[in-house]
């Protein structure tokens, strides 16, 4: 059996989330390929031969993949989709664009966010927001699957695949793209953030927010907050963690104000060590929480800010 992974990239970098998606093609398949579509992306295809398990590097160059249009990339997938048991990628924004083309081409049902591989056609994902685990089975001739990154440890590197220039599609002319719009920020990107500091409604407004600045600024961390935290105006959409915003699970992460909806804790509870703050003492954050204080933050975020000075 031979699995393919659907590299995601910029062009000039691969994703982290391309290395956790290669280890779990490798419970899935003896063999591993990855495909790069992209434009110009030598950076990002020298970087996916590097990736320890991966047999063979399949570079797809055009204009028409510059941008990750979902369209094209699907096109390119389903030319070469005869040849495997597994086509994987990431649970990402760009995966789950791209994927479910594929799948409904082929056919067969997607697997989607899965983050246990039992047996190749055997496979564990979340369901009800992640209180329970569905087992499920596939017997379609090839599985096609999205790939939770906090599931799956990250491939190591020293690997040396080959790699091969295979025939581009042509543009799909089903999509075009218009512009993108990017959050600039001096701080780690908050699904690969080693520490996150996350606020939630308790905080109260926008303003309040800033106080949780100094100290993700002292810990070097990301800032994520809570769907509420969100939906009230207070922080920008992409900071949103949980089940219908981005899913992490850092070393640290410290959830500031947030009462733990089970969205929420669907989207954080994998995170190594967990410390809550709130001054209700039945929050339910408190139930997947490592470190708990009971108090008012606004008095306790500035001690901790000061304690770490």
């Amino acid at each position: 059996m031979i699995a393919l992974v659907i590299a995601e990239h910029d062009n000039a970098s691969l994703k982290a989330s391309t290395h956790h998606t290669v280890t779990a093609a490798s419970q899935c398949a003896g063999e591993i390929h990855v495909l790069v579509a992209g434009s110009n992306a030598a950076s990002a295809v020298a970087a996916a031969a590097q990736i320890a398990g991966v047999s063979t590097v399949l570079v797809a160059d055009g204009a028409q993949f510059t941008d990750g249009l979902a369209e094209n990339v699907a096109e390119q997938v389903l030319a070469i989709a005869a040849g495997y048991s597994h086509i994987l990628a990431p649970a990402t924004a760009y995966g789950k664009n791209i994927l479910p083309r594929v799948a409904a081409r082929l056919d067969v049902a997607q697997i989607s966010e899965i983050t246990q591989v039992d047996t190749p056609d055997t496979f564990r994902r979340p369901i009800y927001a992640g209180n329970a685990i569905a087992t499920v089975q596939s017997t379609d001739r090839v599985k096609v699957i999205t790939v939770r990154s906090t599931g799956f440890d990250a491939a190591a590197g020293g690997g040396s695949a080959a790699i091969e220039h295979i025939a581009a599609v042509g543009d799909s002319g089903k999509s075009a793209f218009v512009r993108r719009e990017l959050a600039r920020s001096d701080r780690p990107e908050l699904t690969a953030a080693k520490i996150i500091v996350a606020g939630g409604r308790g905080l109260g407004s926008a303003d309040a927010f800033k106080i949780l600045e100094p100290l993700a600024d002292q810990l070097g961390a990301a800032m994520g907050a809570s769907r509420a935290a969100v939906d009230a105006g207070f922080v920008p959409n992409d900071w949103q963690v949980g089940q219908t915003g981005k899913i992490v699970a850092p070393s640290l992460y410290i959830a500031i104000g947030i009462s733990g909806a089970i969205q929420h804790l669907a989207g954080m509870k994998d995170s190594k060590t967990i410390v809550a703050i709130n001054k209700d003492p039945e929050a339910p954050i408190f139930s997947v929480a490592d470190y708990a204080i009971v108090g008012d933050l606004f008095e306790i975020v500035p001690a901790l800010d000061a304690a770490l000075s």
